[in-house]
């Protein structure tokens, strides 16, 4: 079989093309080769250049470390070493000290023996001097020295009397004299209206035709008004005019706005006058508030709590003996506030104890019981301060006056309700009290005649001189005014005198 030549030559051309092949893949082979083991080197290279300056770095960190660990070093023993100096110059000096101590502690004992020995040679020389003494006097020195200390303490007794008779009757004129300037001082500077009110009121109709609407018809408005209002409402023979009668002025404050406002409006029927009656009494709160900022800002207080406020401004329609409440509060407050400087007290808190000494009268037909002792739980409830607290409860004596703010309280307000015309009493009770002052004062023993003068405000009495010396007058005017304060009920205070003189007489013939 014949070889075709074409086919040896295309198999050669195929072995050919892939031998070259191989030898260019080969040749790329080792060039790639080569270029990796270039990069690895470089690689190397970086890392070693990288781990001389990491070594570097952590020589240079341990070099900085060790510096700054010497330098500390160095500087604590430093500071150790003067320390060391500072405890060794201490301990020399107390050395030094104690060497001293106990020289001082031998001489002071010698001091001491021979003080013990000089003591001892004194004593003798005193028994040997007493002995002397008593062979000389003819008594013991214990009998001596009791006749001394009575001699003594009969001497200071009488010294002692003397200074304390002298001193209180010093103590009394200067107190006096004091006592009078101050409320003299506060009475001047104090100028008010004297306030009296009643129980009615009068309210001006256009006409009297007015008065037959006012009733309505089968007095149905009366009624109604009556009923809403809670006062009396008296329409007699009075020209244009109608009277409102109640103890309670709130009350007829709140039927006088009503009433007048139902004359100018002429529509008076009882649903008109149930609405102008609800009104009114919004309009009395209003006022009521209006009145209660008012006072505190008259007597410069600003940090009262709002329900107090309303509280005072309620006094505004109180009344005691005829007095206005809240008119006398502001007195008191006014007058306390003026006493207290006299006296070098706070006159802040004096004004305000003043003003809110009479608030349980506020609420005293709500709660029973006396009107200090209310309101002293009404101000200590709103978180005044305890001594404004007493100073209300002891203003008539509730509880025992323990400072003297409450005493000047329990002053301004004699004052306030004694001054002339401040309150009204009834004829009859003022003619009782009169007599039964004067019964009282004649009841005692020594008694010769009594007097109630200045409107009940002062008994003198005149005794017997042969029957009651000076020590039994002041005795006497002590018990006449216990009892007194016992069985009597007065407004402010009464002034008792003892007078007892000796006259001698005889006639020239």
């Amino acid at each position: 079989m014949a070889i075709n030549p074409n086919l040896i030559y295309v198999l050669l051309g195929v072995l050919g093309g892939w031998a070259v092949a191989t030898l260019v893949s080969m040749a790329r082979a080792r060039s790639l080769l080569n270029e990796a083991q270039k990069k690895l080197a470089q690689a190397e290279e970086e890392i070693s250049g990288k781990r001389r300056e990491i070594e570097l770095e952590k020589r240079e960190e341990l070099h900085r470390v060790r510096a700054e660990f010497e330098k500390e070093t160095r500087l604590k023993r430093e500071e150790l070493g003067n320390l060391a100096k500072r405890l060794t110059e201490r301990q020399e000096t107390l050395d030094r000290r104690v060497e001293k101590v106990e020289k001082d502690s031998v001489e002071l004992l010698s001091k001491e023996r021979s003080l013990e020995e000089k003591k001892e040679q004194i004593k003798i020389f005193e028994d040997k001097c007493k002995r002397e003494l008593e062979r000389i006097a003819g008594i013991s020195s214990e009998e001596a020295k009791k006749i001394l200390l009575d001699n003594i303490k009969k001497e200071a007794k009488e010294e002692a009397n003397q200074i304390i008779q002298k001193a209180e009757r010093e103590a009394k004129e200067v107190a006096g004299r004091k006592a009078r300037e101050t409320i003299a001082v506060a009475i001047q500077r104090l100028a008010v209206d004297e306030v009296v009110e009643s129980t009615v009121s009068a309210v001006a109709l256009p006409n009297d035709e007015m008065k037959g609407r006012v009733i309505g018809r089968e007095g149905r408005n009366i009624r109604t008004f009556e009923a809403l209002t809670g006062v009396d409402l008296i329409v007699d023979d009075t020209p244009e005019t109608v009277v409102i009668s109640c103890f309670d002025p709130l009350r007829r404050k709140i039927a006088e706005i009503s009433l007048q406002r139902l004359i100018s409006d002429t529509r008076i029927h009882p649903a008109r006058i149930e609405e102008i009656v609800g009104k009114a009494k919004k309009d009395v709160e209003e006022i009521v508030k209006e009145e209660g900022r008012r006072a505190t800002f008259d007597m410069g207080i600003s940090d009262l709590p709002s329900e107090l406020v309303n509280l005072v401004g309620k006094l505004k329609f109180r009344t005691s003996y005829g007095q206005n409440v809240l008119e006398h509060s502001k007195e008191v407050s006014y007058i306390g506030g003026i006493l207290a400087a006299e006296l070098g007290v706070d006159p802040a808190q004096a004004k305000r104890a003043g003003l809110l000494h009479d608030i349980g009268k506020a609420v005293d037909q709500e709660v029973e019981g006396p009107h200090a002792v209310i309101g002293s739980h009404l101000v200590k409830r709103y978180g005044e301060d305890p001594i404004v607290v007493h100073a209300v409860a002891a203003h008539h004596e509730d509880e025992p006056a323990a400072s003297i703010l409450a005493v000047l309280i329990q002053a301004a307000d004699a004052i306030s309700a004694a001054r002339p015309g401040a309150r009204r009493e009834v004829l009859e009770a003022y003619l009782e009290r009169l007599e039964n002052l004067e019964e009282i004062a004649n009841s005692f023993p020594g008694v010769d005649r009594a007097y109630a003068i200045q409107a009940g405000r002062e008994v003198r009495i005149i005794v017997h001189s042969e029957q009651v010396s000076d020590e039994e007058a002041e005795r006497l005017s002590r018990e006449i005014s216990g009892r007194i304060e016992k069985e009597l009920t007065y407004p402010g205070q009464i002034k008792v005198t003892v007078i007892r003189e000796h006259r001698a007489v005889e006639y020239a013939k």
